[in-house]
């Protein structure tokens, strides 16, 4: 009997409950799509944000106490390097899949053939490497310092023959000492004397402009810096800091075992950090807080931003399910008057309503799961120019909120049949 009721309101109201499901699926869908952009938005987010630089600086530790102790700037201290043959071990570390890109830096001064002295850095473009662990990777300032405009020629490429005689010239530079790409450009330093073909200008819009960059061999071989590195940049994906994090990157003898293994096995940008330091000897590794903190604070407000949306759709499907269970209730108020009058409970009518109710939110709650799927492809091609990944998580989320939403909205009409009196419906009243 009850089944054949809630069957025949399906069939007398079945426009209402075509609007119920519809509003339902509506907030539904845009749940599941703010959901599963936003579970997926940190590392979506990280990865756009990598194209703006590296967010850890990697210097030998006698330089970075000189540096703190008298404020001489990020500038390389005469005599303080790093193991060029340790770079590898960089992507051995615990978060080593995080390490998305990095670069080491030598710099030499040399002189041109008219007497002007220049700084020649050398540095990876698009280095080749095989790591300790048996990968393979390619890394460079290509990559790195993806926004710099190559005004004339194009960017050097390691993987050709040859590479190590050629050289990138910062615009400014290149206007001061008259150069262009294809030109052929002699260097001398302390040590060695090598002409360099210029492969292509560059606009980096900083103080680069005034550098020329080399491969990393020709520059330790201009300076007789045969092995070291004077500084490496690293491009991470992190997870936005915490109050864990912050009092980890103070002091991590500070924190428990506990607080210890949450930290370390956490993306955070201090925990990397520490990690390099690990493998890399004598060094200090070191948040470029600019990029670091913007980072966190993109992603909180973006994060901030869907959850607002989502909040907003639920109860904007919470208001229309309101006021259509409502009429609904209302159209149907001589049916439960007289259920009422032959012996029907207040609970047997709400349970048939809530019942009619919940059928409608599975079918609208389905059909806007999988149309939120969509939605969420959409803005991941559209944004991201990549799909998002959909979590298992977001399955019981979104039930739970279409459950929550149908009966807040309910509740209305749950009230208007506990007060509903058959004899005034009865007679029309």
């Amino acid at each position: 009997m009850f089944v054949r009721m809630i069957a025949k309101a399906f069939l007398r109201q079945w426009k209402k409950m075509m609007m119920i499901a519809f509003t339902i699926a509506l907030g539904a869908s845009l749940a599941t799509a703010m959901l599963c952009v936003m579970m997926d938005v940190e590392d979506k987010m990280n990865q756009e944000l990598k194209a703006y630089g590296a967010n850890i600086s990697v210097v030998p530790k006698s330089a970075s106490v000189i540096n703190d102790l008298y404020d001489v700037g990020d500038e390389n201290i005469s005599g303080t390097y790093l193991k060029e043959d340790e770079l590898g071990k960089i992507k051995t570390i615990f978060w080593a899949f995080n390490i998305v890109d990095y670069a080491p830096f030598v710099s030499t001064q040399v002189q041109l053939e008219n007497g002007d002295e220049v700084l020649a850095a050398g540095t990876w473009f698009n280095h080749h490497m095989d790591l300790p662990t048996g990968e393979e990777l390619d890394a460079g300032i290509a990559s790195l310092r993806s926004w710099w405009t190559i005004t004339d020629g194009q960017w050097l490429d390691e993987k050709n023959p040859g590479s190590e005689a050629m050289a990138m010239v910062g615009s400014a530079c290149a206007e001061r000492e008259q150069i262009h790409a294809g030109d052929h450009i002699r260097l001398k330093g302390k040590a060695a004397e090598k002409e360099l073909e210029v492969a292509g200008i560059f606009d980096a819009g900083g103080e680069e402009d005034d550098l020329i960059y080399v491969t990393v061999d020709t520059a330790q071989e201009l300076g007789d810096l045969d092995g070291k590195i004077d500084s490496i940049e690293v491009s991470a994906l992190t997870t936005p800091d915490n109050d864990l994090a912050r009092k980890a990157a103070r002091d991590p003898g500070s924190l428990s075992v506990s607080q210890y293994e949450t930290w370390y096995c956490t993306a955070y940008v201090s925990s990397i950090c520490y990690q390099i330091e690990e493998v890399i000897t004598d060094s200090v590794a070191s948040a470029v807080r600019q990029v670091a903190d913007s980072e966190g604070q993109i992603l909180n407000k973006t994060r901030l931003l869907m959850i607002l949306i989502t909040i907003l759709s639920m109860v904007g499907a919470a208001l229309g399910i309101c006021n259509l269970v409502t009429a609904s209730v209302m159209e149907r108020s001589q049916e439960i008057g007289l259920m009422k009058a032959v012996g029907a409970h207040n609970a047997s009518i709400n349970a048939l309503v809530l019942t009619e109710v919940m059928c409608t939110a599975v079918i609208g709650g389905v059909i806007g799961f999988y149309a939120g799927i969509g939605f969420a492809q959409i803005i991941g091609h559209s944004v991201f120019n990549s799909a998002i990944s959909i979590r298992p998580m977001v399955v019981p989320v979104v039930a739970v909120l279409v459950v929550l939403v149908t009966l807040i909205g309910s509740i209305p009409a749950i009230r208007m049949l506990l007060n509903l009196r058959p004899t005034e419906v009865l007679h029309g009243r």
